[in-house]
């Protein structure tokens, strides 16, 4: 039991290297601000179509708020694929979360 417990537990340090590694997009505005994630909620890129800079700074900002929010939530999404992959379809208990 205890050496399955450390082979989950290398596979889990394994995987949270991993997750530096993959990319997910968020937009909002139509596609008018894309921001990037890594899988630890970095963020690797933003991406604003010069047109709509021509809106008044609020606009833009809460532009680029729901694109990085959107970005977090397929980061999450995306995570939750890998995990699974990792516990060969074992669910984690509710509110777990990974990365530690």
């Amino acid at each position: 039991m205890l050496s399955q417990a450390q082979e989950m537990q290398k596979k889990m340090g394994e995987a949270k290297e991993s997750l530096k590694h993959i990319a997910v997009e968020g937009e909002s505005g139509g596609g008018s601000v894309k921001v990037v994630l890594n899988g630890n909620n970095e963020m690797i890129s933003i991406n604003i179509d010069p047109q709509i800079l021509k809106e008044e700074l609020s606009i833009v900002e809460d532009l680029i708020v729901a694109a990085s929010n959107n970005a977090k939530k397929n980061v999450e999404s995306r995570v939750q694929e890998e995990m699974s992959k990792l516990t060969g379809g074992f669910q984690l208990p509710a509110g777990f979360k990974f990365p530690f």
